[in-house]
């Protein structure tokens, strides 16, 4: 049994509580954060860590970490098409291998290896081109043949007598997986030490705007006011953006996903394949985490379907044949914030003092510790940071956009 276990048990020692219990509200911020999601909890730790803001409360309409930061299903990697994809998902990449000492709390943070498998000769050329991306920013990427898998996944089927072939794939060694609750937690725990507060079941519901800047947000416990705002609230961005009259190039459509019974360690790579819009990877409790595209309409609603574990099985067990008795246990869905090029929207919007983070799509996880640092840089100073430059909303007005969709569609 642990010793902190122990000691609990026997009454011994001083018992800390995870979070504080709640304060009442002040009557002036200095940020106020809407969603008390990753993104949002990491934001306000960094404002208070790097740039002293500790006047800052995190509202969330629901419970923290309870949306997509509790839906999604872990992967972190940096292996983007784009340079700018590249160089942003680096850096978060080197954050989230030091995040367990700089949180005290274990993420479980667990390096597997990233195979995105090829099943034609196109899709063997874009995993050349981003084999080449990566490596020239530094990031570790490498084509490999049917001969180099063996030896990295001797689990997959590399038979010819399948519908689709390997062929090769785009090897990522650095990709990874975390607990994605630790992290929120981590995150949320870490910024309530430094004095910043989180109020869950709180519905922000409009906007106070005095020319042409935000002073406030109506809430469903009342008006907050505050210096500037920062919207964090994936699926629902659009709406709330809507009700400052901020028009967002994004549609929300669910992403389901699925996991298996407990089994015993079968499968250490994460395994991917933009063919045939599938993925797998083990957890650390030997869980099958498994997912794919998604899906085709626009819905605001996290429904599973038979549809979607059907066709994804489909293609699972033509890739591992040998998972064809594991049972389900579970099946859930997240709330996708999908833009035209497949890239987010950070940083400064038309309305002073309002700072969006959103259309984070099917990879906003793997985004979490860099998002935090960098939209809590361009708060803090009022000025867009180098790496949040090329995602900013005024690229559509330019067509200046990063398309990532043969890098983000399917590899979360």
């Amino acid at each position: 049994m642990p010793l902190a276990l122990l000691t609990y048990a026997l009454g011994l020692g001083e018992r800390k509580r995870h979070f504080p219990a709640p304060q009442p509200l002040q009557k002036r911020y200095d940020v106020l954060i809407i969603g008390a999601g990753g993104h949002g909890l990491a934001c306000a730790y960094h404002l208070a860590k790097d740039h002293g803001i500790t006047k800052t409360i995190v509202i969330d309409k629901g419970y923290l970490g309870g949306g997509n930061t509790a839906r999604n299903t872990t992967i972190v990697r940096a292996n983007y098409l784009t340079e700018e994809g590249t160089a942003f998902y680096k850096e978060s990449l080197a954050l989230f291998e030091n995040l367990s000492q700089e949180l005290d709390l274990n993420t479980m943070y667990s390096k597997r290896g990233h195979l995105t498998l090829a099943h034609t000769d196109a899709a063997l050329r874009t995993a050349r081109w981003r084999a080449e991306v990566n490596k020239h920013l530094g990031v570790r990427s490498e084509v490999v043949g049917r001969h180099e898998l063996r030896k990295i996944c001797p689990q997959l089927n590399l038979s010819d007598e399948v519908r689709f072939p390997v062929l090769g794939a785009l090897y990522h060694a650095p990709g990874a997986i975390a607990r994605h609750d630790a992290v929120a937690w981590g995150y949320a725990r870490a910024a309530y030490r430094r004095g910043v507060e989180i109020l869950q079941n709180t519905e922000a519901t409009g906007f106070q705007v005095e020319r042409g800047r935000v002073v406030g947000v109506r809430t469903s416990r009342g008006t907050i006011t505050a210096a500037k705002v920062v919207q964090a609230v994936a699926g629902h961005s659009s709406v709330l953006a809507h009700k400052l009259g901020i028009r967002l190039p994004i549609r929300t459509v669910p992403l389901q996903a699925c996991v298996s019974q407990p089994y015993q360690p079968f499968l250490d790579p994460i395994v991917v394949s933009g063919s045939l819009h599938v993925y797998i990877s083990q957890s650390a409790r030997g869980e099958f985490v498994m997912g794919g595209a998604t899906d085709p309409a626009e819905l605001y609603d996290t429904r599973s379907t038979l549809e979607f574990k059907e066709q994804l099985m489909m293609h699972i067990l033509e890739l591992f044949p040998q998972l064809a008795n594991a049972n389900l246990l579970r099946q859930w869905a997240g709330l996708a914030d999908m833009t035209p090029d497949f890239s987010p929207v950070m940083g400064k919007t038309p309305v002073k003092n309002y700072y969006i983070d959103a259309g984070w799509g099917t990879w906003g996880f793997k985004a979490t510790p860099v998002c935090g640092k960098r939209m809590a840089e361009c708060v803090a100073t009022d000025k867009t940071p180098a790496l949040l430059k090329p995602f900013a909303l005024s690229r559509f007005d330019d067509f200046d956009l990063v398309g990532e969709k043969g890098a983000a569609s399917v590899g979360h």
